[in-house]
């Protein structure tokens, strides 16, 4: 038996709308299927690229946060998700009750990775694996006063550098119906 593995992702609006926002938002990538064997395991991912354009022109430098979703209808880790109108005896959208990761499964590393634009680069926090989804806000890259000003592509992320942790007790879930989690990425202006 299988899982598969979602995630979805919505962008909170830059401080400074129109002058400093995402070019490109993050986004997770749909993590491989697991077959579930009753042993702890690991997969991987490579994170996609994203984009920060700062044009404000006052080089206060920008944070890159990411929290898990705890509004209505979302899920801050990965639970179980029926994606179309009824699953069985479910409807779409999370199943109440249903099984569920621990918080702080996901985990994304940063080393290797890089900024690619013009001027003093931002830097990654994630050297040795950040939560993403966290019921906490989690610092995955910065721009410090004076740097990050113009257009910033986070790029070069390593094929693993999106770690998932499967426990021994994942449960098989129903025809059709899938793991899925929801986390928020904001820009923010400030060190």
């Amino acid at each position: 038996m299988g899982a598969c593995l979602l995630a979805s992702a919505l962008a909170s609006p830059a401080a400074h709308a129109g002058v400093l926002e995402f070019a490109t938002v993050p986004a997770l990538p749909v993590m491989p299927n697991v077959t579930i064997n009753g042993k702890s395991q690991a997969i991987t991912k490579t994170m996609t690229k994203f984009a920060v354009n700062d044009e404000t022109g006052t080089e206060a430098g920008w944070n890159v946060t990411v929290i898990g979703n705890k509004a209505a209808g979302k899920s801050p880790v990965f639970a179980r998700y029926c994606p179309k109108a009824t699953c069985g005896v479910d409807a779409e959208g999370y199943v109440k009750g249903g099984a569920s990761l621990p918080a702080s499964s996901l985990k994304l590393k940063t080393t290797g990775a890089s900024f690619e634009g013009v001027g003093k680069a931002p830097t990654f926090a994630c050297a040795a694996g950040c939560a993403i989804d966290s019921a906490a806000a989690v610092k995955i890259a910065s721009a410090a006063v004076g740097s990050g000003a113009g257009k910033w592509t986070a790029t070069g992320f390593a094929a693993a550098s999106l770690s998932l942790a499967i426990p021994t007790t994942l449960k098989a879930l129903p025809e059709g119906e899938v793991y899925r989690v929801d986390v928020i990425w904001t820009l923010s202006s400030g060190p």
